[in-house]
């Protein structure tokens, strides 16, 4: 889903949403929430103390969730939602977007190399106790998790 459907403008609904309501749907706490806030991501009117969140504020928030998921920082997701608002065609939110998943995948796969490696070395360690218990008459250990 691409962000200009994801931050519908809220012009044909009136659909609002408590704290509460978007903590229980996005699995997250209300102070998450308002952390989130008070870094500038959310914007939600206010009704006294009461915050009242709009489907634009809701689609917000499932981006930062998807932008949490995948590894990216909230200055990132930040910088990536203030994008939007700058060029409504989303030129550069997608260049953006785009730079910043290749800089992830590949960041992500010499991660993928070094746990591969480390897989590896292991599986050898393992295999040569195995074969000295063997040896030694001794049966090793299966299954210890």
């Amino acid at each position: 889903m691409f962000p200009d459907q994801i931050l519908a403008s809220d012009d044909e609904s009136t659909d609002s949403f408590t704290i509460s309501e978007l903590a229980a749907d996005f699995d997250l706490t209300p102070r998450t929430i308002r952390f989130y806030e008070d870094e500038g991501l959310l914007t939600p009117l206010r009704d006294g103390l009461v915050r009242i969140y709009s489907r634009r504020d809701r689609g917000r928030l499932a981006l930062i969730c998807r932008g949490k998921r995948l590894g990216f920082s909230l200055a990132e997701i930040k910088e990536f939602l203030d994008l939007y608002n700058r060029d409504k065609r989303q030129v550069e939110q997608m260049r953006f977007a785009a730079t910043r998943a290749r800089d992830r995948i590949k960041s992500l796969e010499g991660q993928l190399a070094d746990v591969q490696q480390t897989l590896e070395e292991l599986r050898a360690i393992e295999g040569e106790m195995s074969a000295f218990l063997r040896r030694q008459g001794v049966a090793p250990e299966q299954g210890q998790d």
